[in-house]
């Protein structure tokens, strides 16, 4: 469980194709202390280390990710959000966040300026009940408030910090990116198809 505030960035400096799966290494700052078995998200992904080497950490991911999350197109240099999970004793700053991505969005626009940048997403049509007015969402493992709700597209309000300190900075329009929806809200619709 995640709280979409991201930790650090990381710098993917390697990425492999081995049949299904996708090993991808990535270099950061926290990489040295993370041990085999840890869940981490990536960009929102949560992925199991599978091996540290010094500042190098190794991920891998399966066919059902590849497919769902952008993952896929990850190339070496990319930068990368990377939150640790988050322990019961601390506050939760974000949200609810399982690292659990449930489909891509694409950013259909940008606007603002350096101090109050603002990104526009859509959504498949599938997925606009999960999206409310001031409600959460996670992008590229950012927690992220949503306003200017439409059927199926909505806007984002980044803060300078966060702009700054996260590869949201690099999403351009037209770029697809990682998207959970609130799951508070998708155990209330489920609850609701089957009632």
């Amino acid at each position: 469980m995640f709280t979409g505030i991201v930790e650090c960035e990381g710098t993917l400096v390697n990425v492999v194709r081995e049949s299904d799966l996708l090993i991808i290494e990535i270099q950061s700052r926290v990489s040295h202390e993370l041990k085999v078995d840890q869940s981490v998200a990536h960009n929102g992904i949560c992925l199991t280390v599978t091996a540290v080497n010094g500042n190098i950490h190794r991920v891998c991911a399966v066919q059902e990710t590849i497919l769902k999350t952008t993952i896929g197109s990850w190339k070496v240099g990319d930068m990368i959000n990377l939150e640790r999970c988050m322990t019961l004793n601390g506050r939760l700053d974000g949200h609810l966040v399982q690292g659990h991505v449930d489909a891509t969005a694409r950013c259909v626009g940008r606007s603002g300026n350096e101090q109050n940048p603002v990104s526009r997403f859509a959504v498949d049509t599938a997925f606009s009940h999960l999206i409310i007015e001031k409600g959460s969402v996670c992008i590229n493992g950012t927690s992220l408030t949503c306003y200017n709700v439409s059927k199926d597209e909505f806007d984002v309000a980044i803060i300078p910090y966060t702009f700054e300190h996260t590869s949201i900075r690099f999403i351009n329009e037209q770029d697809h990116v990682n998207i959970e929806f609130d799951v508070i809200g998708k155990y209330v619709a489920r609850m609701h198809q089957i009632s």
